[in-house]
């Protein structure tokens, strides 16, 4: 009696799928980032200066290098999906550097040279938000589980 042979695993873990949607969603407003209409002031913007006055959707501050970045982590996040144990790292990691970036934007003055990604207020809010939720997804859809298997 011969076993069946068994096909490569396309099922995707919870945190798989999360760190897809994560990185689906930098991606949005990283191309977001650079339409004029979504981003208002979008003749003000500048590569990494405070003085770029460009707003994502009239709110979050933004400049070329800001839009980078989200393109980055979108990037990342399609990247390391495609396995548990990259997923998780991706979110906790990921949102490990939001927090960096949450506190950095309390600590500068929002007009000081050293604003240079730039960041506002509602930036910083989103950050503390953004990594709050990646770490929580990482954490909470991997937990009492093996981060390499989907479950069974």
């Amino acid at each position: 009696m011969s076993t069946p042979a068994r096909g490569p695993r396309t099922a995707r873990t919870p945190v798989q799928q999360a760190a897809l949607l994560v990185g689906v969603v930098f991606l949005l407003v990283g191309v977001l980032g650079f339409i004029p209409g979504v981003t208002t002031d979008y003749d003000t913007m500048r590569f990494a200066s405070h003085h770029s006055e460009a707003r994502l959707l009239g709110i979050f501050q933004v400049s070329i290098l800001h839009s980078l970045v989200h393109l980055a982590f979108g990037v990342a996040g399609l990247a390391l999906s495609r396995t548990a144990s990259q997923a998780r790292l991706y979110l906790l990691a990921g949102g490990a550097v939001y927090l960096v970036l949450w506190l950095y934007g309390l600590l500068i003055d929002h007009d000081s040279a050293a604003n240079f990604v730039p960041l506002n207020t509602a930036d910083n809010w989103l950050h503390l938000l953004l990594g709050l939720g990646m770490i929580a997804l990482g954490v909470l859809l991997t937990r009492g589980r093996n981060a390499t298997r989907p479950a069974v």
